[in-house]
């Protein structure tokens, strides 16, 4: 079979020599978190709010890559059409947020996509996972805080005017170029960390504000001169599309990257006050002023500077001095710095709470889940995996490794994608009762003569009479086999998908294999998409997790029409709100049945998007 089936707790699989790779972790609750208080255990501190998190997604997406990606993709890929190439990078980025909107909602605890593909798809996947976003936030916090110093010179007035005690030094006799401000900054973040997770997103949000504020002087300045110009740079000979549409295509697939960085939101889940309505608002606030800040950037810049004429190393301070506002370039350094200062915060902030979460499952030692009493965040994890990037940092150029950064990111963008497909069609088919609440439950039952057979698990039942009658569309699929004909849908699917991004990057190959390739996987591409199309979801996604109270204020609040809208993108399938006006509904969507593939499809491109996005230049570093 495509899935082994195994319960969301138990572990139980079909085939015993798997049960360790393939068990499933059961969903933590609030019953959970009550009782490992009970026990003692310390939690982390619920603190955050929509503010918070707005900063935290922002500062960790806006790097410096900006300021370096412009130039570098006008030049070589998109040219005048870079704000298209933004925007479907953006559209790409979002398709991506809404999946990890959904999945921190239902699922809202430290560990981002490693939590999330242990609950859906396994612990052998979970670890593979856990290890790669350890190993692109340390590599890429290192590569982040080694780019801080050349730009803190370059205020001081040049590449070597920094204090003795601050600048790079080369050892001799091994040629190691050793960078004493980077580690500095890494221990000065590290401490910060430690203070407490409010007192660091304040901090935060000083930086990226001074960041946007950079943003917006470019944006200001730069259209005023456009304006004063008749903006040149898109009164060109070659057109708005000099590369043609394959160009444009392939600068969004680099540009996709510098969106990379939101997820850091939901690494903080635990520590949302209200995760079920802030994380969708936080991750959604945040991807949109990112986007709106990256596509008015890209327009000025290429309206002023015709895009052959960029330097592809200073993009914006080059246009700007070829305008005579060569002061401008301390203004825009200021903004790299200060990018840079904030996406180190966003990338040593996550680390720690990974860590703890695998120590908390048993895949660590117990050592990294400790929580500090008095600050509530995971000291011991945050100073172990500071010392690390402080070490990288300090030693190694790590500009070699900044292509693992980007492949941590593919894996992780993936892997979240297709949770939620299991998510939606295969889910865990019980959420077991934590240990000490099954003692009270059997103590309650004996004491009542109430039979204890049953109580071992609560809250899914996929046997519920649905809201909206459905029906399936191809007879070969019943009750007893749609979780089995689900599981090979999708496993169809993610080898379709692997199979053409392999054959549409693997430029050594002859083009007879490739195109034989390419068919292969659209096949299996195009099969997976229509056999999910044509099965209904499990209903028992709707008590999977946690209850998205953000939906139920949507709905609450614009009542009958947002109901068709989710049913509309649903496809008329079960629904969990019991409202008085539902019986109207019902016979509404009875008669009227729209395409269930709408929603779906997004999900499958996101996965098809990101993956088919390993064709980026590794030699481009995001954030340096």
């Amino acid at each position: 079979m495509g899935f082994l089936d195994c319960g969301g707790g138990g572990g139980k699989c079909s085939f015993g020599g798997f049960k360790t790779l393939v068990r499933r972790k059961q969903v933590d609750s609030e019953h959970a978190n009550a009782a490992s208080s009970a026990t003692g255990q310390h939690q982390l501190a619920k603190a955050l709010t929509v503010p918070h998190l707005i900063t935290i997604g922002v500062g960790s997406t806006i790097g410096s890559g900006v300021y370096i990606l412009v130039g570098t993709v006008a030049r070589e890929h998109s040219g005048p059409a870079l704000t298209v190439s933004f925007l479907i990078a953006g559209i790409a980025a979002a398709l991506s947020g809404f999946c990890y909107a959904e999945l921190a909602s239902r699922c809202p605890s430290a560990g981002s996509a490693y939590h999330y593909s242990y609950i859906c798809i396994g612990e052998a996947f979970a670890w593979l996972i856990g290890w790669a976003l350890m190993l692109e936030y340390t590599i890429g916090g290192s590569a982040v805080a080694r780019g801080i110093s050349p730009n803190l010179a370059l205020l001081f007035g040049g590449p070597n005017s920094l204090p003795s005690f601050l600048a790079r030094q080369t050892i001799p006799g091994i040629g190691i170029v050793v960078d004493p401000c980077a580690s500095i900054l890494v221990i000065v973040v590290t401490g910060l960390l430690c203070l407490g997770i409010k007192e660091s997103a304040f901090v935060q949000g000083i930086v990226t504000a001074a960041n946007i504020c950079a943003l917006m002087f470019i944006i200001i300045a730069g259209g005023y001169l456009g304006f004063k110009t008749g903006w040149r740079g898109y009164e060109l000979p070659a057109g708005y599309f000099p590369f043609g549409g394959q160009g444009m295509l392939a600068g969004a697939s680099t540009l996709f990257f510098a969106y990379a960085g939101f997820d850091s939101v939901t690494s903080t889940a635990e520590e949302v006050k209200n995760p079920q309505r802030d994380l969708p608002v936080g991750i959604g606030v945040a991807l949109s002023i990112c986007c709106t800040l990256y596509i008015l950037v890209s327009a000025v810049i290429v309206g002023i500077v015709p895009y052959y004429a960029m330097d592809p190393d200073t993009p914006i301070s080059s246009a700007f001095a070829s305008h005579g506002i060569k002061w401008a370039a301390y203004v825009i350094t200021i903004g790299s710095c200060t990018a840079l200062c904030s996406s180190l915060m966003g990338s040593l902030l996550p680390q720690s709470r990974i860590l703890m979460a695998m120590a908390r499952d048993g895949l660590l030692p117990s050592f990294f889940s400790e929580v500090n009493k008095s600050t509530q965040v995971p000291v011991k994890s945050t100073i172990a995996t500071g010392l690390l990037a402080t070490t990288l940092a300090f030693f190694m150029d790590v500009e070699q490794l900044s292509g693992m950064v980007s492949l941590g990111t593919l894996l992780a963008y993936t892997t979240v994608a297709i949770s939620v497909l299991i998510l939606r069609y295969v889910p865990p088919d019980e959420v077991p009762f934590p240990s000490e609440f099954q003692e009270v439950i059997d103590s309650v039952s004996l004491r009542r003569n109430i039979p204890v057979e049953n109580t071992e698990a609560y809250g899914v039942s996929s046997e519920n009479i649905p809201l909206l009658t459905t029906t399936e569309k191809y007879s070969f699929v019943t009750n007893g086999n749609r979780r089995k004909v689900a599981g090979w849908a999708i496993m169809a699917t993610c080898v379709g998908v692997l199979v053409l991004t392999c054959a549409t990057s693997s430029l050594s190959l002859c083009r007879t294999i490739r195109y034989i390739l390419c068919g292969i996987g659209l096949v299996l591409l195009f099969s997976g998409v229509i056999l999910l199309s044509s099965i209904d979801q499990d209903d028992a996604r709707h008590n999977f997790g946690h209850t998205g109270v953000l939906l139920r204020g949507l709905e609450y609040r614009y009542g009958w029409w947002w109901h068709y809208l989710r049913t509309f993108s649903t496809g008329g399938s079960t629904v969990c709100w019991r409202m008085p006006f539902m019986c109207r509904l019902r016979m509404l969507t009875r008669f009227t049945r729209p395409p269930r593939i709408v929603y779906r499809n997004l999900v499958l491109i996101t996965a098809v998007y990101i993956t088919c996005s390993c064709k980026i230049d590794r030699s481009i570093d995001i954030d340096s």
